[in-house]
């Protein structure tokens, strides 16, 4: 362990999320700031507010090169494409956008219409993320989808029409009435696809919804989550994919940049309704999590003002371990010690008992100045980073 030299926050890369918030109807199992749209929805009255909002955040980042931009939801597709390029060029015109940056767009199946894929790449757009969920109707019709896999799979081939090779599919398991047979036979389907990218994550029961106040009969226990897990991830192996975080998996350099970012405790603004972001400020040494208030039409009112902040809050330094943990340990490449210090303005030093212990246990390895969570760790993350819980 190094000794407790001082240590000094410096900004990492920067990278945009922006919320749009409305979908066509709220999944069961969503805890995510959706709203079900009702009549028109308010595309131009949104950008507006987008455009508003970031320039309000605008001075937190001056000078700074953004390196990804993300639409997430919602159901962003639902926004037409000339909506996401006239936010697009805005920010281009505020940001300095990193040459070749790449902007992701998720994507329902349900929303895809013919033509529209050849306008979001036009307007910028370069990765795709399409929320499949199951190729199984029966397990569609279960989580309350408002796609069939057909429908799935017409959409993302209208999107390699349109010339997009990289695209994410998200797939769901442990599902209502799912078997060990079926959560395969999803892989395989998608795999026909030729995704760059799968993210492939267990359905959890989540509060505040639908779900979680009503749980669906027939969701797999434990030992058959497990089961599903351990075979799919062999599957994944087999056909190429890196697991390279907890859900995600790519084909060679086809890592989503934007999570990546994320999860290496990078910086974010974060724009839209309910959207958070996270800021190093070096000049002050202090790193900022701001969020925006949820609701659209309240959002719609106030944004570009201080009356749209959510929070504005300041991480305290005891606190920043946990936080860079939280996301650095998810990753299987693990970090090093000198982002540690860079990204928490803190030494190693401060944690060198819990790393200790989390070495000790098996949960880490060390190699050189990098600490890389073992097999086992990656089975208790949650273990392993509430071990650097602030006292």
């Amino acid at each position: 362990m190094r000794e407790n030299d001082p240590a000094m926050l410096i900004p990492p890369p920067l990278s945009l999320y922006v919320h749009l918030p409305w979908c066509v109807r709220k999944c069961p199992y969503c805890d995510f700031n959706s709203h079900q749209g009702k009549g028109a929805l308010p595309f131009d009255d949104y950008v507006d507010a987008l455009i508003r909002d970031l320039d309000f955040d605008l001075p937190l980042v001056w000078g700074r090169t953004v390196h990804s931009v993300f639409f997430g939801g919602g159901t962003p597709s639902l926004f037409p494409p000339e909506a996401i390029d006239r936010f697009l060029q805005a920010a281009a015109a505020r940001l300095r956008f990193a040459p070749g940056l790449e902007v992701t767009l998720e994507t329902n199946p349900g929303t895809a219409e013919h033509g529209r894929f050849d306008r979001y790449r036009a307007a910028g757009v370069n990765r795709i993320s399409f929320g499949i969920q199951s190729f199984d109707d029966g397990c569609l019709q279960r989580l309350g989808r408002i796609h069939d896999s057909g429908e799935a799979e017409a959409a993302v081939k209208l999107a390699q029409d349109a010339g997009f090779d990289n695209f994410n599919l998200d797939l769901m398991y442990a599902l209502p009435e799912q078997t060990l047979a079926m959560a395969e036979r999803d892989l395989e389907r998608a795999f026909a696809l030729q995704p760059a990218h799968v993210s492939h994550y267990q359905l959890t029961l989540e509060p505040n919804t639908i779900f979680f106040a009503r749980p669906p009969r027939g969701i797999p226990d434990d030992d058959g989550a497990w089961d599903m897990q351990a075979h799919c991830q062999a599957l994944l192996a087999e056909a190429g994919f890196g697991h390279y975080e907890t859900s995600a998996y790519a084909r060679p350099d086809r890592q989503c940049a934007h999570n990546l970012n994320y999860w290496r405790f990078g910086d974010y603004l974060g724009i839209g309704a309910g959207a958070h972001g996270k800021i190093t400020l070096g000049a002050e040494q202090a790193v900022l999590r701001r969020w925006k208030i949820k609701h659209p039409t309240a959002y719609l009112a106030a944004a570009g003002g201080a009356q749209a902040l959510g929070g504005d809050d300041r991480i305290p330094p005891e606190q920043r371990p946990f936080e860079f943990m939280l996301n650095a340990l998810r990753l299987h490449e693990g970090f090093r010690a000198v982002d540690f210090e860079h990204r928490t303005g803190l030494a190693l030093a401060t944690v060198e008992a819990p790393l200790s212990r989390a070495l000790a246990a098996g949960w880490l390895r060390q190699e050189a100045d990098r600490f890389i969570p073992t097999e086992l760790g990656r089975r208790f993350t949650n273990d392993v980073v509430s071990a650097f819980l602030a006292d």
